[in-house]
């Protein structure tokens, strides 16, 4: 009965982590990467798994800590950047977490058209659009699409780009 349990106790911890290796390898070490390639990018630490870490169909984002120094600009290079990474896998969709607490979610064929748009795609074009392609943790658009004249639809788009940010983690700095 003792070598049943320890056998157990031992397939448990190899599964345990091997599935923690898959998702290392798979997706984590990439983040790394993105983080590393460019100086602008320290100070940003981002966790990225498979949802409940076998679920390959859906990306969990959990960003996990910012320096003071940084912008969301710089936060939100680092999302597109990480896009652009993984513009080869497929995912339904994408969960935006700060802290572990989702946020946000994005369609998966969205978050593939950022990855494969990264290279050439005008980043204010990019950052004005992106609220509207959010939808809140119900389901619910997070932000609609702007229509009228130029100035004031540029306005507001760039209004819900910085409420985005803040809703995703800078009100969670401000208690």
């Amino acid at each position: 009965m003792k070598k049943i349990f320890i056998t157990l106790i031992f397939a448990l911890l190899v599964t345990v982590a091997s599935i923690w290796l898959w998702n290392y390898f798979t997706l984590q070490k990439e983040m790394n990467s993105v983080i590393e390639m460019e100086y602008r990018n320290s100070g940003i630490e981002v966790s990225v798994h498979y949802g409940s870490y076998l679920n390959t169909n859906k990306l969990v984002y959990n960003l996990t800590s910012i320096s003071g120094s940084k912008s969301p600009s710089d936060v939100f290079r680092v999302l597109l950047q990480f896009a652009e990474k993984m513009k080869t896998s497929e995912f339904s969709t994408i969960e935006l977490e700060h802290k572990g607490n989702l946020k946000f979610i994005i369609e998966g064929s969205y978050f593939k058209q950022l990855g494969n748009e990264y290279e050439f795609q005008n980043p204010v074009y990019t950052m004005r659009t992106f609220p509207s392609n959010l939808k809140n943790p119900d389901g619910t658009q997070a932000y609609g699409e702007w229509t009228g004249g130029l100035f004031g639809v540029l306005n507001e788009q760039l209004e819900d780009f910085n409420d985005f940010h803040k809703r995703w983690y800078i009100d969670d700095f401000n208690y």
